[in-house]
């Protein structure tokens, strides 16, 4: 497995991220036990979940789940970058209003502790925005998020779905406070959404700020089987195949060409850019995580870049030059 830094910290993650988000959900707990062992033995140290995985009146599920495995032992909570996420509604009476999806230093408190006690941990080496509140001053969150460092209870703070102008905001707050500021930014990313190369990608790039790409298969569209699907599959149920089905059959057969499916070309081209830090890989089974990773080995020359340009057109060009006259 190859490894890059987190951003502008000195954390070493993998450059593949294993998203927990099936786990409790179409993954039961022994497979996904199977998964997290299979992901640690091929060197992946980075995995990612958020408290309110499991969804709806099951939130949490999916923390408990990894607290479940790394109460098992054998060195397998210290070998892993865990990086958890808060912001929506928990489910719990006792939150009150205060339940309601935002960021707060009432939340950063409740939630990280909860999701420390389901974890079977006492700390999380990244905690992270599930999506920005722009009802919430930065002056609150800096300091709330200080407090729980200074406990030592998280390492760094990333976000997520945040805008370019939400992550400059946050690293001039966190500059003139004297805080070290946020190290990542989640955010969806595919040769199918390929907007966030105008703004969000410069702008972490320039703050240092690394980007781990969420949905870079595009739900499945990426994946191979959108054109065949399984019977009731999420792919299946995809309204969008019909509308990108020329490019994904152009893709398709490029990727025949290459010899590389179709799912390992998706991610790998995520990790071109240079503000990537990694590609989030949800695998339902053991077999796709294994299938998974080869994408740190694949090497996409000039020539088949262009040609995925021009099956998946960019936004228009790179910032400023996008949006000359």
């Amino acid at each position: 497995m190859k490894y890059t830094y987190l951003g502008r910290s000195g954390l070493k993650v993998s450059k593949l991220c294993l998203g927990t988000m099936n786990f409790g959900v179409d993954t039961d707990e022994k497979e996904s036990f199977r998964i997290m062992d299979a992901a640690l033995d091929a060197g992946i140290n980075f995995f990612d979940t958020a408290n309110i995985y499991g969804w709806g009146e099951n939130a949490g599920l999916t923390e408990e789940i990894i607290g479940r495995w790394f109460a098992l032992g054998g060195g397998r909570r210290e070998k892993v970058v865990l990086a958890t996420k808060f912001y929506g509604d928990m489910h719990n009476p006792l939150d009150g209003p205060n339940g309601e999806g935002g960021l707060s230093a009432y939340k950063i408190r409740r939630h990280l502790d909860a999701s420390l006690q389901r974890l079977q941990t006492d700390h999380i080496e990244l905690y992270q925005m599930h999506h920005v509140d722009r009802n919430v001053s930065w002056d609150e969150l800096w300091e709330a998020f200080q407090v729980q460092q200074n406990q030592g209870k998280i390492g760094y703070v990333g976000s997520s779905n945040f805008a370019a102008r939400d992550l400059v905001k946050a690293q001039y707050e966190a500059k003139i406070k004297h805080k070290f500021g946020l190290v990542s930014e989640q955010h969806k990313y595919s040769l199918l959404c390929r907007l966030p190369e105008l703004e969000v990608l410069p702008a972490a790039e320039e703050y240092g700020i690394g980007v781990v790409a969420w949905s870079p298969l595009d739900g499945g569209l990426l994946g191979g089987n959108a054109l065949k699907p399984e019977a009731g599959s999420r792919t299946s149920k995809d309204k969008r195949v019909e509308k990108f089905r020329p490019q994904i059959e152009a893709f398709s057969a490029l990727c025949k060409e290459l010899g590389e499916s179709d799912a390992n070309v998706a991610l790998a081209w995520t990790l071109i850019n240079p503000a990537m830090t990694a590609p989030i890989i949800g695998p339902r089974t053991l077999a796709q995580l294994q299938n998974s990773l080869r994408v740190v080995e694949i090497s996409l020359d000039a020539s088949t870049l262009e040609r995925l340009n021009q099956i998946f057109p960019g936004p228009g060009g790179e910032a400023p030059q996008a949006y000359a006259w």
